[in-house]
């Protein structure tokens, strides 16, 4: 199994480029984790109380999890990945069977902060994109998916997006295998990953 993890700022286009990557790939053979999914069981607090979650700090993610299911998948297992809503702040009772592929792409914005994730990818991939463009990106997104209004998405990129990703996401670009640039459509990039992809599951 060839793991690919693809990190990146909110709105830098991770997901862009994850449809590009399996665009020309069969379908059967590639499957997604998306971090989203993952972040902490939180039932035992007040709607009240989740909303105040820093979600962009990498404890807000249940890591082991994550690793574990990896492992599993590698192991030839089906794992039942957590289903998780942006709205209520927590998982939801339901759960994805995912099985085993020839590739899995794990995307999200924490996933190479975590050395034991890290380890498990054979290709770090980090989405770079204008800060600008990443907020603009982040304001149409959770005003038109996530039922927020403008002065919360941009009190929340203010105080806790923008200083996260400076801590916290920005230093694991250090970490990728390849690097791309999302302000426009990189054809080479995209090629580059399809073909360490194609040579693999061929």
């Amino acid at each position: 199994m060839l793991i690919i993890g693809i990190a990146g700022g909110t709105g830098s286009g991770k997901t862009t480029v994850v449809h590009q990557i399996m665009n020309e790939l069969p379908q059967t053979e590639v499957g997604i984790i998306s971090q989203d999914s993952y972040y902490r069981d939180n039932s035992n607090l007040s709607f009240e109380e989740r909303a105040l979650i820093n979600f962009d700090h990498p404890r807000a993610i249940d890591f082991e999890l994550l690793v574990h299911h990896l492992q599993e998948l590698k192991a030839g297992n089906n794992i039942e990945q957590p289903v998780y809503s942006f709205v209520t702040h927590n998982r939801t009772e339901d759960t994805i069977i995912t099985h085993p592929r020839k590739v899995m792409i794990v995307e999200g914005i924490l996933i190479l902060t975590h050395p034991e994730l890290r380890n498990l990818f054979d290709v770090k991939i980090f989405v770079h994109a204008d800060s600008d463009e990443r907020l603009i990106r982040r304001l149409r997104r959770d005003i038109a998916e996530r039922g927020r209004d403008m002065d919360e998405v941009l009190n929340r990129y203010q105080t806790t997006l923008k200083p996260m990703h400076q801590q916290f996401i920005e230093p694991t670009k250090a970490f990728a295998d390849i690097i791309i640039p999302n302000d426009k459509y990189n054809t080479v990039a995209i090629d580059v990953v399809r073909a360490v992809i194609n040579q693999r599951i061929s």
